[in-house]
């Protein structure tokens, strides 16, 4: 976990996991680098919301792998799903809801589906596929502990590879430029300068 700058009430903090997803970021807000998977995301975030002052929102950042056909570009997510908690079979034995989808507001109709596995194979993206247009590591965690702070969020995801075969390669080859729109982004729709 890495926070640089500081937080102030009245600015967003923008959130992402990797100093690649962040190397094109040139801003006076606040960023926070995560690292990966969902545990990182949440204890991170978690821990710079409980120090004091709460940014006005939170503004995740990240890459995705698409699930389905023709998805490139820029996303703004409206729901976050975890694919690999089994929330079924948790209610049946536990009779509680644990990992029901979140919505986000205005967000749109784009299903972004979070785990701690990075898709990689044909298998997996197509079963994913069912349920969510884009796959990433931390969404879920970071909507969770932004809602649980009260904080509200807004997730972006840049598309940076098909999320089957040669997902890794395609991630490493294209993260550059993935950063490079993410920041453009930011610099479109946030206060990106004092």
């Amino acid at each position: 976990m890495e926070l640089i700058g500081e937080i102030t009430a009245d600015r967003p903090l923008l959130v992402l996991a990797v100093k690649e997803e962040a190397q094109h970021l040139d801003t006076d807000l606040p960023v926070l680098l995560t690292g990966m998977g969902k545990v990182n995301a949440a204890t991170a975030l978690a821990t710079v919301l409980a120090r004091g002052t709460r940014p006005s929102e939170v503004v995740n950042l990240g890459t995705a792998g698409a699930l389905r056909p023709g998805w490139t570009g820029t996303h703004v997510v409206g729901t976050v799903v975890q694919h690999d908690l089994d929330g079924e079979l948790l209610a049946t034995l536990t009779g509680e809801t644990y990992g029901a989808p979140l919505t986000l507001p205005d967000g749109g109709d784009v299903v972004l589906a979070t785990g701690d596995a990075f898709i990689a194979d044909d298998a997996a993206r197509e079963r994913l596929a069912l349920r969510a247009a884009l796959v990433d590591m931390e969404g879920y965690a970071l909507a969770t502990a932004a809602g649980l702070a009260g904080v509200p969020l807004r997730m972006v995801k840049h598309v940076s590879d098909e999320a089957g075969d040669g997902a890794a390669r395609s991630w490493r080859e294209s993260v550059a430029a993935c950063a490079r729109a993410l920041a453009d982004w930011a610099a479109a729709h946030t206060p990106y300068r004092a």
